[in-house]
C-alpha cells in the first residue's frame, strides 16, 4: 500500500492484484475489490460516489433445443459519438431452460475534493 498522492483526473494505472487498468485515484480496485492503499478520506469519498447509470436485464433461453452463445460487449463513446473504448467482457452459452442476468453500472466521483455532496 502506498501513501495518498494527487493524480490527474482520468489517469490510469494497473491493479497490482488482478492487472486490470484502473483509475490512479482508486483506493479499491473495481475489478477484484482489493484495497490498493490506505486513504483516511476513502469513507468520505465513497459517500460522494453517485451512479448516474445502472442497467440490469435477464436473458432467458426458453425456446428450442439448441444452446445460444453470447458475448457481453461494452462500448464507450464521447460527446461526438466517436467510439473511445470497446471491450468484450465475457462470452458464454445458454443451454435451454437457463438464464443469465447482466448488470452495467457507471460509478462517478470527484477525486481530490473536499468532503461534501457530489454535484448532479
Amino acid at each position: 500500500m502506498s501513501p495518498v498522492r494527487e493524480s490527474v483526473a482520468g489517469a490510469t494505472r494497473t491493479c497490482p492484484h488482478c492487472r486490470t487498468a484502473i483509475l490512479e485515484s482508486a483506493v479499491r480496485c473495481p475489478q477484484c475489490q482489493k484495497h490498493l492503499r490506505f486513504d483516511p478520506g476513502a469513507a468520505a469519498r465513497a459517500q460522494r460516489t453517485i451512479t448516474p447509470l445502472r442497467v440490469e436485464g435477464t436473458v432467458r433461453h426458453d425456446a428450442g433445443a439448441e444452446a445460444w452463445e453470447y458475448s457481453v460487449v461494452v462500448t464507450v463513446q464521447n460527446e461526438r459519438g466517436e467510439e473511445v473504448a470497446r471491450q468484450v467482457m465475457t462470452v458464454g452459452a445458454l443451454a435451454p431452460g437457463t438464464a443469465r442476468t447482466f448488470a452495467l453500472a457507471v460509478e462517478v466521483y470527484v477525486p481530490n475534493r473536499p468532503s461534501g455532496p457530489v454535484p448532479s
